[in-house]
């Protein structure tokens, strides 16, 4: 079974400025996921980050989630996909200095979408590099499209179409706040199916620039993949938290969101 880890881009860029990398949130992080990958190297993960201040700015410039038609719409494209790669090596290199071995996929060039949404995903030389005790690393990218041309696909949307060839049981979400908040800024520390309705007028987009629809589009996603696979677990954290990587990924206590099929089943993090 794998597990699957993004980074938020909230909290490894700033979205508020274009273009700005915090490799310091990246450095701690690694740092965690070395330490556990040193006692649980069969454990099979996979990293997935968001474009943050860096895809999200230009996508934003050139309106690529709409879809492309025109000459200027096209070079955009180009632009948004080599800045999504911009921060996605710089990712890397953070892993890579923190001894892990990490493998960049190029989302762009293994998925076909329709309408704004993953058609295929061939997800074939990941999984061997899983099998071979690489860990994968993926992104929010460009996408060639049958319908819109092209367009913008979430991290969130790569990891749904990873659950269910990689047996996934587990998803941790870390990102700039300590989970999912309500009206009241209060933490809700679990959404089921049956509760994500009472929830939906409290969430909202992102404080920054986000295409993709910040954490009403990740709740939403989130909960409709636990509907569909309901021994799922998925957890909405900080990632500015200390130890809360390794805290997660050993099964301790942590402060957070956790989004399940419901709330008779156990999550996997306590029987780790």
């Amino acid at each position: 079974m794998t597990i699957l880890i993004k980074l938020g881009g909230s909290l490894i860029t700033d979205k508020q400025k274009a273009r700005t990398f915090r490799p310091e949130s990246v450095r701690g992080l690694a740092a965690q996921l070395s330490q556990f990958r040193a006692e649980n190297e069969q454990q099979q993960i996979v990293i997935g980050h968001g474009s943050g201040s860096f895809g999200h700015f230009e996508a934003q410039k050139h309106m690529t989630a709409q879809g492309v038609e025109t000459s200027q719409d096209r070079l955009g494209f180009a632009q948004v996909g080599a800045a999504a790669a911009e921060l996605s090596l710089m990712v890397l290199q953070e892993f890579i200095a923190a001894g892990l071995p990490v493998m960049r996929f190029q989302p762009s060039s293994t998925i076909v979408a329709k309408g704004g949404r993953i058609a295929s995903f061939d997800s074939r030389a990941l999984m061997l590099a899983l099998e071979k005790q690489l860990v994968p690393l993926v992104h929010g990218d460009i996408a060639v499209d049958r319908e819109i041309n092209g367009g913008i696909i979430s991290t969130e949307a790569l990891f749904a179409h990873l659950v269910e060839p990689l047996r996934v049981r587990r998803i941790i979400l870390l990102g700039e706040v300590a989970g999912v908040l309500n009206h009241r800024r209060e933490l809700v520390p679990l959404i089921t199916p049956l509760t994500l309705e009472d929830m939906l007028p409290s969430l909202k987009g992102s404080d920054g620039v986000d295409v993709t629809g910040g954490m009403l589009q990740k709740v939403k996603t989130m909960t409709a993949l636990a509907r569909r696979h309901p021994a799922l677990s998925v957890v909405i954290a900080s990632g500015l938290q200390e130890d809360i990587l390794i805290d997660l990924l050993e099964g301790r206590e942590t402060v957070g969101t956790r989004i399940r099929a419901d709330k008779a089943v156990s999550s996997p993090e306590s029987s780790h």
